[in-house]
């Protein structure tokens, strides 16, 4: 998507996609071991929780065609709030396929969300983040991102929300949350209106990711794969 943001603090957030010049040297790595490198990219995504972020990427990643699951990869781990970052740079690291790092966390009451984010992103680490909490970015599967300061009444409201849509009751456990946004939601609208939520807090003046709600990062990690899933089904079907 054009306009990317810039880095948070001295600039607007960027748009948390790790560098060229990181991603060539893991390419001539795993040239040197011989890895077998999935063709449309390993995305590593990092999250705090093993609730909401987690299930939500792992129904993403089983949406994924057959066919291209094994061009395609994404892998979801788990760390502390303050550990993400390490821990995407440590696995990247140590794992000799060429991975997409990236973190995905919610501002909520963390006391260091934009020193976070940062360091994600000086270190080539793509940072797929929400304010105030995640539900703000699956709200916008219904056409609605509104706003809201603190997470619990985000919740607290998402969960009204989702059941008047979908019939059921919200539960941050369900692990086919994906499946169900996206069969009652509007996914493409969903990512349109993220950027147009981040776009507009940028042109309020909002420096950093903690000054900035609703706003995300999410829908941009979301639609990068997306983008990649299109183009091979298009390209496949023309052939």
């Amino acid at each position: 998507m054009a306009n990317r943001g810039k880095a948070a603090g001295k600039k607007a957030v960027s748009d948390g996609k790790p560098s060229d010049s990181r991603a060539g040297k893991r390419r001539d790595r795993n040239k040197r071991v011989g890895a077998r490198v999935p063709e449309l990219g390993y995305y590593l995504i990092v999250t705090d929780t093993e609730e909401t972020e987690k299930n939500y990427f792992e129904g993403l990643r089983d949406s994924i065609p057959a066919e291209l699951k094994d061009r395609l990869v994404i892998k979801v781990e788990k760390a502390r709030t303050v550990e993400l970052v390490r821990k995407a740079l440590e696995m990247t690291g140590q794992e000799s396929q060429y991975r997409i790092p990236w973190i995905v966390f919610d501002r909520d009451q963390v006391k260091d969300f934009d020193e976070i984010i940062q360091t994600a992103e000086k270190s080539g680490v793509g940072a797929g983040w929400s304010n105030p909490c995640f539900e703000i970015w699956m709200y916008a599967y219904f056409g609605e991102m509104p706003v809201i300061m603190e997470s619990y009444t985000c919740c607290d409201r998402f969960a009204e929300k989702f059941e008047k849509v979908t019939g059921q009751k919200y539960s941050k456990n369900d692990r086919d949350i994906y499946r169900k946004l996206v069969q009652c939601g509007d996914e493409k609208k969903a990512i349109q209106m993220a950027e147009r939520c981040y776009k507009r807090c940028v042109e309020d003046g909002k420096r950093k990711p903690s000054e900035m709600w609703p706003a995300c990062m999410v829908h941009r990690l979301v639609e990068e794969i997306q983008d990649k899933v299109i183009s091979n089904i298009a390209f496949k079907e023309k052939r």
